[in-house]
């Protein structure tokens, strides 16, 4: 995730660690990924209750999220954090953003989706392009299916192409990437050598 030196970018950064169970969190991922089960034990909270701060980290960018079968593992975003540090030395450089651009979302009602699903892409996007990347897992499968169309079905993409078609719509493709190939849009080769949109009897 990149972090510019804005106020909107950097608030959601700060509201995120303003909480001592979370940055507790942080020092535990450091080490090792944990899924949701070791980090309730570590810090004697509830299951929901650290999904919810795991939540909040995850859309701030400050930990990822690997799927292996049912299991869902956490870990540390090193890079993120980094980045966040350079940030801060530099408040007094920060940049205020300009003016948001006028709202075009008429391109949405001419893609062939339902109510649910327009909704949260109207939600989630402005002029075509991802405001942020969705924490739920339901919203998170509609914006990487939408994604996902932009790929063509028997063509075989490298991972550079792959970056540049999800770079359109967010800066932080890495992300989406993994996404799209943890829940089964797209198949990766073994090393990562190229990627395709995961055939329909496979889906």
């Amino acid at each position: 995730m990149i972090i510019k030196n804005t106020p909107e970018a950097l608030a959601p950064c700060f509201k995120a660690l303003a909480d001592e169970n979370r940055l507790r969190m942080i020092v535990y991922l450091s080490d090792q990924e944990r899924n949701v089960s070791e980090l309730a034990a570590l810090l004697d909270l509830s299951e929901p209750t650290v999904s919810h701060h795991l939540a909040r980290l995850r859309e701030a960018g400050l930990v990822n999220l690997r799927a292996s079968g049912n299991q869902r593992f956490y870990r540390l975003d090193r890079e993120t954090l980094k980045r966040i540090a350079q940030r801060v030395s530099q408040l007094d450089q920060i940049e205020l953003a300009p003016k948001a651009p006028a709202a075009d979302q008429s391109w949405i009602d001419e893609l062939d989706l339902n109510d649910e699903e327009r909704k949260v892409l109207r939600d989630y996007t402005l002029n075509r392009r991802l405001t942020q990347i969705p924490v739920k897992r339901q919203k998170l499968l509609i914006v990487l299916r939408w994604l996902a169309g932009y790929f063509q079905p028997d063509v075989k993409y490298t991972e550079r192409e792959v970056n540049a078609i999800i770079g359109q719509f967010h800066e932080d493709y890495a992300s989406l990437r993994r996404e799209l190939v943890d829940f089964g849009f797209l198949r990766r080769e073994r090393g990562g050598g190229a990627y395709w949109v995961t055939p329909d009897d496979e889906a």
